[in-house]
């Protein structure tokens, strides 16, 4: 599995695509391997043993890069809301305020 998830929304969509398919295979050659346990020599289900745990490590490995990806994006994201929000608190307090006049509007309806 050859996935990088540090490309934008659209890559990271096209890499979790990637990344299911391959979970997907994982559970498809687990699945094989449970129906030709009763048939197979041990040298047989040695071979699937280790092409499945092949699979499964590439599939933890994809996870864990798109965990990572992931949060660095939320990291830049609240990197970038706090220096927003230094450069103009009265912008942030004005946005905060509408927000919350906009909750309370729409909670009174209820």
């Amino acid at each position: 599995m050859n996935t990088d998830f540090n490309g934008g929304d659209a890559g990271i969509q096209g890499k979790k695509d990637a990344l299911v398919s391959d979970v997907k295979a994982v559970v498809s050659d687990a699945d094989a391997l449970v129906k030709q346990v009763i048939d197979s020599t041990a040298g047989e289900i040695s071979a699937a043993r280790t092409k499945i745990e092949t699979r499964l490590t590439d599939a933890r490995a994809g996870l864990d890069r798109a965990a990572h990806a992931v949060s660095d994006k939320v990291h830049r994201a609240a990197d970038n809301t706090r220096v927003y929000v230094s450069e103009n608190p009265w912008k942030a307090i004005g946005v905060a305020a509408a927000a919350g006049l906009l909750v309370a509007l729409l909670m009174r309806r209820r």
